[in-house]
């Protein structure tokens, strides 16, 4: 009988879709200063291996057509990445 424990499954980031929401929220509020929007930017696009791993794409649509060519792009990129 092993005292170790057992080891633990890997976890996704389930906090991924949180964060991309509040990232997106505040690039499309108007009132964002554009620093403010610069750094939200990168922090959402962080967070789109994990929305795809998750299929979070397959189930939902983003309306704000910007948003929606930005996150298309990188999707795109990161598909080609993979191979």
């Amino acid at each position: 009988m092993s005292l170790l424990p057992f080891p633990q499954p890997v976890q996704p980031d389930t906090d991924a879709f949180t964060n991309f929401v509040v990232h997106a929220q505040l690039m499309l509020d108007p009132a964002t200063p554009e620093s403010v929007r610069r750094e939200a930017e990168p922090r959402l696009l962080a967070r789109l291996p994990t929305l795809l791993a998750l299929g979070v794409f397959d189930l939902f649509a983003i309306r704000d057509p910007a948003l929606r060519n930005l996150v298309q792009d990188e999707l795109a990129s990161l598909r080609t990445r993979a191979g």
